[in-house]
């Protein structure tokens, strides 16, 4: 039998509606790539998910605990998260394809939604280590968080211009966080390196129950590093217990990157979101607070995602 035409058109117009509506139905999903739960991009990327699920229609949010910067930029080109936090040298590391930093071909679909704080190396020992230099080091038990995660990434980088090499200690142990933590308080560890925000849990909890060292890292030393990502910071006096005096050493400022056909709405939301919700975020992390929407945009080594850029054209930062 014949089907007049204006039945035919009727159920494509049918079909189109529907489709139309399933499309505008279809949720909208954040994954957060952070970092260990005892670190500092967890919790801020939990308060991130939190902020984007009750303020963006639609959106769909989860939060994943991984290895950090180098797993997250190599989840995010593989389309499998929408947000991720990553150290500026790791970034650009991952943009020019750098094997040795884990990345065995550029990644050519980051881009960046802010930067964040900075990311302060931290190299704590027990007191009866007798460690208080990084010539000290020699000799001695060390974690440098996950292999080629951005922490150890960071340690080879500082270790190199100090003139030490792994071969040059004990053993080097491959730890994240909080199990270096651990490891210190069993006396199985003489001591640890975090590249972190400031006054992050696994120190703090370490701090409290015994006695140590924080190992400045000289701004010579800084400076032989010859990377640009790597800048000369204190660590403030009482950022933890036993800690009266401010302690020279490294800064990284923190990015937060996406993937370019993440929508512009979406990566324009995801960037707004941050900067109306700043005393949350610091409410979840106190390194949080050293984001700024003046430094945002400033001196990232991949481009901004168009729907972040259009917002800080708007705030007038750009």
């Amino acid at each position: 039998m014949r089907v007049p035409k204006r039945f035919t058109w009727l159920a494509a117009a049918a079909t189109l509606t529907f489709a139309t509506n399933a499309a505008q139905a279809a949720p909208v999903f954040i994954n957060v790539l952070t970092g260990g739960t005892s670190g500092v991009y967890y919790p801020i990327g939990v308060a991130l998910s939190q902020i984007y699920g009750e303020a963006i229609p639609g959106v769909k949010t989860s939060v994943q605990a991984t290895k950090a910067s180098v797993e997250n930029l190599n989840l995010l080109q593989s389309g499998r998260g929408e947000l991720a936090f990553a150290l500026g040298d790791s970034v650009a590391d991952a943009k020019n394809g750098v094997e040795d930093a884990g990345f065995k071909v550029p990644l050519t679909k980051l881009r960046a939604i802010a930067g964040a704080y900075p990311n302060y190396i931290q190299i704590v020992a027990s007191k009866e280590s007798g460690i208080k230099t990084l010539a000290d080091l020699k000799g001695k038990t060390v974690s440098v968080g996950a292999p080629k995660s951005g922490t150890e990434l960071n340690a080879r980088a500082i270790f190199k211009a100090a003139g030490l090499t792994y071969a040059d200690m004990g053993k080097v142990q491959y730890l994240p966080f909080a199990e270096s933590v651990e490891l210190i308080k069993n006396r199985q560890l003489d001591a640890t390196l975090q590249s972190s925000g400031l006054g992050m849990a696994a120190i703090r909890d370490l701090s409290s129950v015994m006695p140590l060292n924080y190992v400045s890292i000289p701004t010579d030393v800084v400076d032989k590093i010859g990377n640009a990502a790597y800048q000369s910071a204190m660590i403030p006096a009482n950022t933890y217990d036993g800690q009266p005096e401010a302690v020279p050493t490294v800064a990284i400022t923190n990015i937060l990157v996406t993937r370019a056909d993440v929508p512009d709405e979406v990566a324009y939301e995801m960037a707004r979101l941050i900067f109306e919700n700043l005393t949350r975020l610091g409410n979840s992390h106190s390194a949080a607070k050293d984001i700024t929407l003046e430094n945002a945009a400033k001196n990232l080594p991949i481009p901004l995602h168009p729907g972040a850029e259009r917002y800080y054209k708007e705030k007038g930062v750009l």
